[in-house]
């Protein structure tokens, strides 16, 4: 047996003067300025606390795994918090060869109309709260959880890649360009 004093790791994340935190059976629910987020921790093994004014994240248990784990959470925490605040943006660009693309927004739906001259629109789903805006040959896509945006944006370019073609000749798609944590216009 080893001698070595076992670790349980611990951090108190403290809570803005602009944010909102309440736990209810390991779902944290952070609400600010930019809306509220929700986020189920029932799956990720650590022990979470709202106290007053601070996040309270605790490992359950001492190998690597666990600590991996805990790191994970305290991101997530620290990530839900920034984004009620200041919220995130990710800036896509539409590129073509020949036939111009136009995107269109309908219905919680990215309509991506003349895709190398396909008469059907190419249709990408919008998630949760995230805003999708389309300004000449660039796509913005902004929002208050990480998460939904850029799985908006994941899913918008996996949606116009082009198959069975060669990929150094056929460029035509929509493409992540830029990112920022910050809502930008």
């Amino acid at each position: 047996m080893s001698t070595k004093q076992v670790e349980i790791h611990e951090v108190i994340i403290p809570v803005p003067d602009a944010v909102k935190v309440s736990e209810s059976h390991k779902i944290l629910s952070v609400e600010g300025p930019l809306g509220k987020t929700i986020k189920n921790f029932k799956r990720i093994p650590v022990d979470i606390k709202v106290e007053g004014k601070n996040i309270i994240v605790k490992s359950l248990g001492t190998r690597k795994k666990d600590y991996a784990i805990f790191k994970t959470a305290e991101s997530l925490v620290n990530t839900l918090i920034k984004g009620v605040q200041t919220g995130y943006t990710y800036k896509m660009k539409i590129v073509y060869a020949h036939f111009p693309i136009t995107a269109k927004v309908k219905d919680g739906h990215i309509h991506i109309e003349n895709f190398q001259g396909e008469r059907a629109a190419r249709v990408s789903k919008i998630f949760g709260a995230t805003k999708v805006v389309p300004k000449g040959d660039d796509i913005i896509i902004t929002g208050p959880v990480l998460t939904d945006v850029s799985q908006t944006a994941a899913s918008l370019q996996q949606n116009t890649k082009v198959k069975n073609k060669d990929s150094r000749v056929f460029l035509d798609g929509v493409y992540l360009f830029e990112k920022h944590n910050s809502i930008e216009k």
